[in-house]
């Protein structure tokens, strides 16, 4: 086996740090950027994903606190008679609100603002504080744009450590989050985290002026736009407006003249996948509505309520 430079030894060192990173996809994959031009998408994600990781530092400082201080795990060995016996290692210093010890006073000063909620470390330019110098130096970087943290396979280069991490990810094809429950894979936890609340039914956003609640916030975003009336989304062309991307795109396929589904039995032509499929029952005879009476499928309501009025000896309108 190879054995690591220093470089690369501090470097998995700050990977260990800068563990559990959180992406919100959801907002990380789910949640849609209104209005952004291509190239500054990924620059957007990124900030983003900063944003995330210094707000986890918080919650790192309360339950990874040895990682965060540099301390030493206390091994503590068996005898041969079963008894305990105490490591070489002694820790002097123990928390007197949870009796978590540390051997160094340095770090029971940075445990204790776990319980204090002190934060020495404030940014000068937006204000946000921390509890740990780690945390602040990541955040900082959204401010100076420092990259520091480069791909040597693609040259993409990072705020975080722990955004690299993730990217590799995307070259090796490694997925080490499994959902406990159906078996799907995930590149990161935070989208495993997203993925569960499928089958927990967790709805963590709440609407403030009905209090319908949601299980992402790209979903409760676009439901607000039911309250406020905004139609973000607007044609170039005809200037008409719609509330989500996928009603815009769908509209300027229209205009395009893009043409991508065809049906195989009649040769019609359509813009989306699933009226391509919903048309295809017409021939197949499938269908939502089906008459109890022949058993003749119908896709639309309306011709299906037509329909059942011949069976009832009612004449449909006339158009």
């Amino acid at each position: 086996m190879q054995r690591k430079t220093p470089a690369e030894a501090t470097g998995l060192h700050t990977v260990i740090k800068m563990a559990l990173i959180k992406e919100e996809s959801e907002d990380v994959k789910i949640e849609e950027t209104f209005r952004v031009k291509q190239e500054d998408l990924q620059e957007q994600t990124d900030l983003m994903l900063l944003k995330e990781e210094t707000h986890q530092w918080n919650e790192m400082e309360e339950k990874h606190q040895d990682i965060t201080t540099d301390e030493k795990p206390t091994w503590t060995k068996i005898t041969s008679r079963g008894r305990p016996r105490k490591s070489k290692s002694s820790c002097n210093f123990s928390c007197k609100l949870c009796r978590k010890s540390f051997t160094k006073k340095t770090n029971l000063d940075v445990h204790m603002r776990v319980h204090t909620g002190e934060k020495p470390y404030t940014c000068e330019q937006c204000g946000k504080s921390f509890g740990q110098i780690q945390g602040f130096k990541a955040h900082m970087r959204i401010h100076s744009g420092e990259r520091p943290y480069t791909c040597q396979l693609c040259g993409k280069s990072f705020y975080i450590s722990g955004n690299l991490t993730v990217h590799m990810r995307t070259h090796t094809g490694e997925k080490p989050y499994p959902c406990p429950q159906c078996g799907k894979r995930y590149k990161q936890n935070s989208n495993l985290e997203v993925h569960m609340r499928i089958h927990t039914g967790e709805k963590p956003y709440t609407c403030t002026e009905c209090g319908k609640r949601f299980p992402y916030k790209c979903t409760l975003k676009h439901h607000m736009i039911s309250h406020t009336g905004q139609k973000p989304f607007t044609c170039a062309q005809c200037e008409k407006s719609f509330t989500t991307k996928a009603s815009f795109k769908n509209h300027m396929d229209g205009h395009t003249g893009t043409i991508m589904f065809t049906c195989d039995q009649c040769g019609k032509s359509l813009t989306r996948k699933d009226a391509i499929k919903q048309h295809k029952k017409i021939h197949s005879g499938e269908g939502r509505y089906r008459c109890s009476e022949c058993g003749k499928g119908f896709t639309h309501k309306r011709s299906f309520s037509a329909h059942m009025k011949l069976h009832n000896g009612e004449q449909s309108p006339q158009h």
